[in-house]
């Protein structure tokens, strides 16, 4: 069949200089110089036998015979265009890439994301990790919008905020508790840690992250909504994400006020523990965010089942670390 047909490139130019009537628009839109247009038109006009172009007036104009073929041509070309553009999206379909702030990456998905890899091994995964500080304004950092629109370019993100995420579909994936945690190592020397006046003895650590939409320190509004007094709030460390903060109360540096979903491993590890059944409900959640009809996207759609199937998954226990 090869044989019967004409160099594919003398075809495109044909088709390009037909639909505009023009070699030079021809030439520009195939990124080449009008005289290879006129080359490839000649090459075309010797293989087939007949003239295709009419000049007249400082202008072309198709023969008839040149007038039907080329709208097959163009209809050609479309489907050819689509096919390709179909191959790529089947590229695509086998390509993830997911974006999540460091602190929920490293403490919620990465200790589960195999699970997800060994179900699908066709998907390969891209996880980016982006560092966004959700800073207080008390603390002198300017506070922004708490809804994170942007996709990082990715196919799917995990964003935190309040549900609403103009021009994206969303997902409830989390909803978010707050409560004190410390290590055991820290518990001993500093004394019985019974109530929440008993913080006072201890050292506090500070996840700068806005969970309350009051703006207002995370202590003071979990210290209000239960109901204790008398402790300094403006004492400890402050850290910019919830995975230092973590990190630093294991550590054994203080009592860290943070999120015990982000750190459900560690609990069930021993590492950490919540000395208070307490845990006040933050004004914020997790959201799986893609543009909008993404997440009909089979790789989108799996990995989507995947984490609404995580957040029901009981934490498994391990041994507490020595």
């Amino acid at each position: 069949m090869s044989s019967s047909l004409p160099p594919l490139n003398s075809l495109r130019a044909f088709e390009a200089a037909a639909r505009h009537l023009s070699f030079r628009k021809a030439a520009e839109e195939l990124h080449v110089t009008p005289a290879a247009i006129s080359h490839q038109l000649k090459a075309l006009e010797d293989f087939l036998g007949i003239k295709l172009f009419r000049r007249a007036n400082r202008r072309v104009e198709l023969t008839p015979a040149a007038r039907v073929a080329a709208q097959h041509l163009h209809e050609g070309f479309k489907a050819i265009f689509q096919a390709v553009e179909k191959l790529r999206e089947g590229e695509r379909d086998n390509l993830l890439t997911v974006s999540a702030a460091p602190s929920f990456a490293g403490k919620w998905l990465m200790p589960r994301l195999h699970r997800f890899v060994s179900r699908y091994p066709q998907i390969d995964v891209r996880l980016s990790a982006r560092m966004r500080s959700l800073w207080h304004a008390s603390h002198g950092s300017p506070r922004r919008d708490i809804n994170d629109t942007s996709l990082d370019d990715a196919d799917v993100a995990i964003r935190f905020g309040d549900g609403h995420f103009p021009g994206l579909d969303a997902t409830l994936l989390l909803t978010l508790s707050v409560a004190p945690m410390l290590s055991p190592q820290l518990a001993h020397p500093s004394g019985p840690l019974k109530h929440p006046a008993d913080l006072k003895r201890y050292p506090l650590l500070h996840d700068d992250t806005a969970y309350f939409a009051s703006g207002r320190q995370n202590w003071d509004c979990w210290l209000d909504a239960v109901g204790a007094l008398g402790i300094d709030t403006s004492r400890g460390v402050h850290f910019s994400h919830a995975n230092l903060a973590i990190e630093a109360a294991i550590d054994g540096l203080g009592v860290v006020l943070s999120l015990p979903a982000l750190a459900a491993g560690d609990i069930a590890a021993g590492r950490l523990f919540l000395p208070f059944e307490r845990l006040v409900p933050a004004d914020y959640a997790y959201y799986i965010v893609c543009e909008p009809g993404a997440c009909k996207r089979p790789a989108i759609r799996a990995f989507t089942d995947w984490l609404l199937e995580e957040v029901a998954r009981p934490v498994e226990s391990a041994p507490a670390l020595s």
